[in-house]
């Protein structure tokens, strides 16, 4: 009986702490002098950055504004069919839209979940001899994200952006939160990353860039 119980309560507590972690972790703000700020994919229509990705490349620019880190880095591979991924449309928005020189981002145009991003991100960090990085993607995804940045040989922060779909409402943080706790246990027991599920095709109240709602996304994916 003592046997089952404690199984049982690993069963539930385990689920809780790691929901915990990631609450206590979407609500840091971490910006520590790095060698780069590192931009995870996002959605991209046709070389267009989505609202979730415009907003991530406007945190990651006001990061490098305030001394951050010299250079950028985005991430993000593309679908069958695209164009453009989603490295090289954040690329274009920063150089383009943000003004930032193009010898100070590095497009890592690989993956198609986070686990294989930061594989790809390790090994160019490696080659530019860069060991240090804060990572810029939606609050609950920091946890996991640095988990596998470490994994990958990067001394890794968070520093989450504040709008955009996943934050929008209370159930909608839930559900992330839920999905996430599931998403690091996969990687934290069995080595897998997962999708994140499709976004919604909608104008965010806000958007930094907003360019006319796009009419289909380019990538099927938003991102890592």
């Amino acid at each position: 009986m003592s046997v089952l119980s404690g199984v049982i309560a690993i069963v539930v507590l385990t689920p809780l702490t790691v929901g915990a972690r990631i609450w206590y972790q979407a609500r840091q703000d971490e910006r520590p002098r790095s060698d780069a700020i590192i931009v995870l994919g996002a959605a991209q229509y046709n070389g267009v950055p989505s609202p979730t990705l415009r907003w991530r490349l406007q945190h990651a620019l006001d990061l490098y504004r305030a001394g951050v880190a010299p250079a950028i880095v985005t991430v993000g591979g593309k679908a069958p069919g695209d164009n453009f991924t989603e490295a090289e449309s954040g690329r274009r928005w920063l150089v383009q839209r943000g003004g930032v020189p193009a010898a100070k981002v590095v497009a890592v145009p690989v993956g198609r979940d986070t686990l294989e991003s930061f594989e790809a991100v390790g090994k160019e960090f490696e080659r530019l001899r860069w060991s240090s990085g804060v990572i810029v993607t939606d609050p609950w995804h920091g946890l996991r994200s640095k988990r596998m940045a470490e994994a990958n040989g990067i001394k890794a922060a968070a520093s989450p952006t504040r709008s955009g779909p996943s934050v929008q409402t209370r159930d909608t943080q839930l559900h992330y939160i839920v999905r996430e706790t599931g998403g690091y246990l996969s990687y934290v027991l069995l080595g897998k990353s997962v999708k994140t599920p499709s976004e919604t095709i909608k104008i965010i109240h806000g958007d930094p860039a907003q360019t006319g709602t796009p009419t289909g996304p380019s990538s099927g994916t938003p991102g890592p």
